[in-house]
This record gives structure tokens, sequence and C-alpha cells, in this order.
């Protein structure tokens, strides 16, 4: 079995730096690091050359963002397994066996994340995948270990391997031959939410999404975009906006987005009472790009036939969270498998 770990990088010279030891030295067996860069501008294509001349370097011509870079890369890489790892990311030896052998006792598991902690407070989950993410009936994601910006300590508390609604793409495992069912991520996401789609569409086609703590890794997170920026929180409704459409079942589809452009209108009015003009046009101009992107949204949407899956919160987080007061994944009512 041949894995492909490859990371995305632009003008990543300084992460690469940092990070690259730990995963050239803790990858082995038949796993394969590659390196696949975004157009980078800086020099990182040198400091690879000089610094790792074995590993293969894949130049793509431009930043076409995380998801469409990944679909350019991944095109030109033959593996049974590709796992994509972000260049922030530090990794312990034997962090890819254990959930190869996960995802091999059943051949629907398509997708696996492995254990997300904090680089710099390493008894404390990560923001961007925790210990594995879910969304509620509205489409809010969120993460056993981490509910909007509350992160819990890791007790040993969430140390089941189980099934997820979304893996992390910090540290996304995924068989080779549902990434080319599927075609890849949805290169005209840019970057944000994309991960969640992938695996929407996966379980629309009736594979399994799993998260394995036997490997955990320590990232730092936000290294592209610093986490209250106008484009971050742009690409953040609109993406949504745009997973929706594509996946919710045709029952629930119209209510669903009716609401959610209600809450995001709160949102945007929230912004500008915390004096955050660009964040505040930021979500119409979400709005607007998503409208336009509507005839291209219907064509992709027939392509799923979307249907209701598994791991999807029947609550509504953002009561339970900001009127119920529950911080902690633990606290919400249960999420069937």
């Amino acid at each position: 079995m041949h894995t492909a770990v490859v990371i995305l990088n632009w003008n990543g010279k300084h992460m690469m730096e940092k990070f690259l030891p730990s995963v050239t030295a803790n990858t082995s067996g038949d796993a394969e690091v590659i390196i696949a860069d975004n157009g980078s501008t800086d020099d990182s294509i040198e400091f690879l050359h000089t610094h790792y001349p074995n590993l293969r370097i894949i130049q793509l011509d431009q930043n076409y963002g995380f998801a469409e870079g990944y679909n350019r890369a991944l095109a030109q890489i033959e593996a049974d397994y590709y796992v994509l790892l972000n260049d922030d990311v530090e990794v312990p030896p034997h962090w890819v066996e254990p959930v190869i052998e996960q995802m091999q006792q059943n051949p629907l598991t398509a997708i696996c994340q492995s254990k997300l902690l904090m680089y710099d407070q390493r008894d404390t989950f990560e923001y961007a995948g925790a210990a594995g993410g879910f969304i509620d009936r509205y489409g809010y994601p969120f993460c056993r270990g981490r509910l909007f910006d509350v992160v819990e300590k890791d007790h040993g508390q969430y140390d089941d391997p189980c099934e997820i609604f979304w893996a992390s793409g910090a540290a996304m495992f995924v068989r080779a031959d549902v990434w080319h069912q599927l075609g890849g991520l949805d290169g005209d996401f840019f970057a944000h939410m994309e991960e969640i789609d992938f695996c929407w569409r996966a379980k629309n086609k009736g594979y399994r999404v799993e998260y394995c703590p036997k490997s955990a890794i320590y990232h730092v997170g936000g290294g592209t975009l610093p986490k209250s920026n106008p484009r971050k929180t742009f690409l953040n409704f609109r993406n949504n906006l745009s997973m929706l459409y594509k996946n919710l079942p045709a029952g629930r589809r119209t209510r669903v987005l009716a609401f959610r452009l209600l809450l995001d209108y709160v949102a945007a009015f929230k912004f500008l009472l915390e004096r955050k003009p660009k964040e505040f046009q930021a979500v119409f101009e979400a709005h607007r790009e998503y409208r336009k992107r509507k005839p291209s949204l219907r064509q992709k949407r027939a392509a799923q036939q979307p249907h209701e899956v598994s791991c999807v919160y029947q609550g509504h987080i953002l009561i339970d969270f900001y009127l119920r007061g529950k911080k902690r994944f633990s606290q919400l009512k249960r999420i069937d498998g």
C-alpha cells in the first residue's frame, strides 16, 4: 500500500524550515513525502533543492488556493492513499500507520483524520479539527473537543475511534480511488470548508468518514489567513452557503438556506456593532457571490443525489452554545453515527 503525504506550500519556507524535519524523519515505510508548490514567490523551491534534494516537488504555475492546488497536485501522483498535510504540522514517529490500518478494516471508510493538538499547548485540542468534525442541521461546523472558539484539554475523553461528519484538511487521509471518483475538492471554494464539502459528498455516495485517536499530531493553525480577516470571513460565509446548496436533501434545503440567510445577516450586524466594517461588508459580498454561482451550484448538486447522512447534529449549536451554556461536545445531545 503506497501512501503519498502531500504538503501544499505557498510562500511557506519558514514553515518548512521548522516542521518539515519531523515529517521527513517520522514518515517511513510505504509512505512518501511530496511537496506541491502553489506558485510560491519566496525562495521555497531553492530551500527544498538545497536541504531536501531527494524530495519530490510538484511545481504549479500559480497560487490555485488550497482546493484547486491539491486537485492539480494529486492528479500527478499515483498512490493508494493520499494524506493532505498542512505545512505547519509536527508529527511523531509512526503517525501514518494507525490511520491506514483503521481505514483498511472497512472498505467503506474513505476518509480519516488524526487527532489534532495545539503545537504550543500539547495537552489541548487544536481548533481546525480537534477530535473530528461534525455539523448541526443548519450547517454550522464544530468538533469533538472544540465548540466555536472554546477548545478543550485532551484528557483522553475522545480516544475512541469513531465515525465523524468531516475530517480536517490539516491532516486528512483519503483513499485515492475515492478522491478521483469524487473529482477531488471543489476548486471553486479556493479555501475554507472545502474539506467539509468533500466529506459530505463522500457520505452522499455511501462512504464513511472516521477519526483515529492513535495518530496524534501537533498543528499551529491559522498560518495562511489570521482568524479575524475579511477575506476569511468572505470565504467562510460564501463556501458554507455553497456547501449547503450542493449537499442538503431536497426536503430541507429551502428551509435551511432561508434560515441561514437570516442568521448570516444577524452575524453581519454583529460585526458592525463590534466595529468591524470590513467583515460586515464581507458577509454581503459573500452572499452576492453565492447568488452569482447558483447556476454552477445547481449543476454540481444534480451530480450529488443528496440524501440524509450520518453524524449530523439535530440540535442547534448556536442556541446550545450561546443560550444554554454548553461549551463541551460531551454536553450536547447524542449524535448518531
